[in-house]
């Protein structure tokens, strides 16, 4: 595994290192010793899926407030997304940054998303799945969001979203009272 530090504090880009011969290949997508090594604190507690039928469905800008924030280990198993990092985290180096990563199956390259920053993706292709380790179990009702085209943080999506839910659609735009 490799490990690449990114713009925003503590945001990590991961890279497999699979071992290929004539079977096709073998890799470790995930170890809490390589991670630490990194240093990266992160131990997977929930894994989620993300299945997306058709291309430039946006889901985001999503976060949780302490006491239930939640790091997180991004993938795309199946197809690419173009995934946003945000940070909102007020006493941060890098608070109202924003950066964008293409995932994709192919690459088999992954996010390393800590607490304190909103997440969301665009999807690239029809059928495109994600896979999200998470560092701590959802809490139904802790649910918070940012709108994905907040003029604040003018994230520069490369696609206008086709497909988008009500919620996602709906989140309020940044302000200072925000509280993260």
């Amino acid at each position: 595994m490799r490990f690449q530090k990114c713009l925003i504090d503590g945001v990590v880009e991961v890279f497999t290192e699979p071992h290929r011969d004539e079977r096709g290949f073998f890799s470790r997508l995930y170890c809490p010793q390589a991670f630490a090594d990194a240093g990266i604190s992160f131990n997977s507690t929930q894994i989620n899926l993300s299945g997306n039928r058709r291309a430039h469905t946006l889901r985001g800008m999503h976060f949780q407030n302490p006491p239930f924030a939640e790091a997180k280990l991004v993938r795309c198993l199946t197809g690419s997304a173009y995934d946003v990092v945000l940070d909102i985290r007020p006493g941060s180096n890098s608070f109202g940054r924003w950066q964008g990563f293409t995932l994709s199956a192919q690459e088999m390259n992954a996010l390393f998303i800590p607490e304190g920053c909103a997440h969301g993706f665009l999807t690239l292709e029809d059928n495109t799945t994600l896979q999200y380790q998470m560092g701590r179990a959802y809490e139904p009702g802790h649910a918070k969001g940012i709108c994905w085209d907040d003029a604040f943080f003018a994230i520069d999506w490369p696609h206008q979203p086709v497909v988008i839910s009500d919620a996602d659609r709906t989140w309020p735009a940044y302000t200072k009272e925000h509280k993260y």
